[in-house]
């Protein structure tokens, strides 16, 4: 991986508090370790193997992989891609019901979504229950809030039965605004749906906003140590494992499913995709979805945090909790969010959240600055169960719109019921195949008439773009090369990396993030390094490496014009 400044201009580690430790190294496949039992899997005869080991066990030290890729071809009742919350609450729910269980995570433990949230634990997820009240029903409304506060409870149950050491502690959670009557509703709806929810005309600390809701008995946690907990808690049980960089390259749905990996593959009744887009796409959820960035400050105050969390929505939303760390407190505020790729400069969303937090708090510093990738449904409820047509042995768990914590919590157990045969009473509110032209119909021809001029507009500014212009150290453009579009980006070294600036996903042009250097895709969300790498998305593969025609004439490099040094790169994650 080349070094990119990765904003030197900005203050704060580039990382959440949970994920911290995990940059202290690069993840080494070959420093997890093994633990040396062997077992028995419980899969059904024609699914199991001889015999298959157990997840190698979390090591004491950091800066490696607490659980080894997978090496080996495996057969399971059900092969789960993706160890965030999602994920790995679906797993221990279907090991607890019998199922032979693989998960399969392309980084590490919670390394992706989960692990830059802001990791609150909440039925209070903005504007939502006089929207659904409005626009599903009552009864969907009330089956939306007893499955976020099951999901709560289910947390609390297993940090308590586990003996997880993850910060979880009960609080109140206030959404406050200036628009009065809307507050009102919702406080209303949110009532009627069986939540313990009051209108309130005072907010501390923010006495100038008109009106909130306050929900009581809510919650926050670390995400990471309360998976790890979780994956310590499969790797114990026969018939699971759990694999971390182990990147899913193709998945062939059918009876049995298939899924190829970098080194290996597995075979497996049921597959689930608890990824932030489905690798699998068969019920145009490229259309039904879309990829927002917000951004996140991690703050050391000079005096004490605000107790409770706190919520403003709208487009330039804000959310404010307090983190309690081994070592310090800190208080977590997060907004400027915006669809990926067609934001602008991320650095100055970063600069726009310290301004806004610094004149409301007593910031001391700016420890952490994160930033994270949701997806959002048109009709903001999430999709969790089966796939689509051709794949009806695969299921999905995605479109969280940044509530993750109680609706992956939610979606495993929703998942788990499914396989076993089971009708969950929410089933159909999350269905994926669900048809709401009432409330989504819009939203989905605004968005895709988005996508489309995206595809359009970014497609011809490559083809017409300058390529002489200098690229400053840290910095990336697209260019053209004869008709097609280059990604460059030029490292701290000076060092030139060109590729493909075309997702593969659905083939539109990347942009440039000039504060995560890395390529984005505005039309679905995709995320590569600059070398090509793929981080995050429904792509499956990486942007292929190009070569500046100065390098192929005359293989040097020579100063800081464009094109004047090459080095490009790709690989897997």
């Amino acid at each position: 991986m080349p070094d990119f400044p990765f904003d030197a201009d900005l203050p704060g580690r580039p990382t959440s508090p949970w994920l911290a430790s995990t940059l202290e190294s690069p993840p080494d496949e070959d420093s997890s370790r093994k633990t040396a039992a062997e077992t028995e899997s419980e899969a059904d005869p024609e699914t199991r193997t001889e015999a298959e080991p157990e997840s190698e066990r979390r090591p004491e030290t950091t800066g490696t992989l607490d659980y080894a890729p997978l090496r080996a071809d495996r057969s399971v009742d059900v092969a789960v891609v993706g160890a965030g919350i999602a994920g790995l609450s679906t797993a221990l729910e279907l090991r607890e019901r019998g199922y032979s269980v693989v998960v399969l995570e392309r980084d590490r433990i919670a390394a992706g979504t989960t692990g830059k949230s802001t990791a609150k634990l909440t039925s209070q997820h903005g504007l939502l229950y006089d929207h659904l009240r409005r626009e599903f029903g009552r009864r969907q409304a009330r089956q939306y809030a007893q499955t976020q506060e099951a999901a709560i409870d289910a947390v609390e149950e297993r940090v308590d039965d586990l003996e997880i050491d993850c910060g979880f502690e009960r609080h109140h959670s206030y959404l406050y605004g200036d628009r009065r009557d809307a507050m009102e509703r919702e406080a209303a709806a949110a009532t009627e749906a069986g939540l313990e929810a009051t209108f309130v005309t005072s907010v501390p600390p923010f006495e100038r906003s008109q009106a909130g809701v306050r929900f009581e008995d809510q919650a926050w946690f670390d995400p990471r140590a309360y998976l790890l907990g979780i994956a310590d808690e499969l790797a114990g049980l026969e018939g699971a494992s759990v694999h971390e960089g182990t990147r899913v390259t193709d998945l062939e749905p059918g009876s049995p499913c298939r899924i190829r990996t970098d080194a290996a593959s597995v075979e497996a009744r049921r597959v689930v995709l608890a990824t932030g887009f489905p690798i699998l796409d068969r019920a145009g959820y490229f259309a039904r979805m879309h990829p927002k960035r917000s951004y996140v400050l991690g703050l050391r105050l000079d005096g004490r945090p605000p107790e409770g969390m706190y919520y403003r929505p709208g487009d330039d939303y804000r959310s404010i909790r307090t983190h309690r760390g081994e070592d310090e407190t800190l208080l977590l505020v997060g907004g400027e969010s915006h669809k990926t790729g067609q934001g602008g400069s991320a650095r100055e969303r970063y600069r726009r959240l310290e301004g806004w937090a610094r004149e409301r708090f007593p910031v001391e510093e700016v420890a952490y600055r994160w930033s994270t990738q949701d997806y959002v449904t048109v009709d903001k409820v999430p999709f969790v169960g089966r796939a689509g047509p051709g794949a009806e042995n695969v299921y999905i768990a995605t479109g969280f719109r940044g509530w993750g914590m109680t609706n992956g919590v939610a979606a495993g157990r929703l998942l788990a019921e499914r396989i076993a045969g089971a009708e969950p009473a929410a089933g159909d509110l999350f269905d994926p195949l669900r048809f709401t032209p009432k409330t989504s119909l819009a939203d989905t021809l605004t968005e895709n008439a988005d996508a489309a001029s995206q595809f359009a507009t970014d497609w011809a500014r490559s083809l017409f773009s300058d390529d002489a212009t200098p690229i400053a150290p840290g910095d990336g453009r697209v260019v053209r090369r004869g008709a097609k579009p280059v990604a460059c980006a030029r490292d701290d070294e000076g060092q030139l990396h060109e590729v493909s600036a075309v997702c593969p996903h659905t083939y539109c042009v990347v942009e440039w993030n000039d504060a995560e250097a890395s390529w984005d895709c505005p039309c679905h969300g995709s995320r590569f390094a600059p070398d090509g790498n793929l981080l995050e998305g429904p792509a499956t593969d990486d942007l292929s490496p190009r070569r500046s025609p100065s390098d192929a004439s005359h293989g040097s490099r020579s100063g800081s014009g464009f094109g004047s040094d090459s080095g490009s790169g790709s690989g897997s994650e």
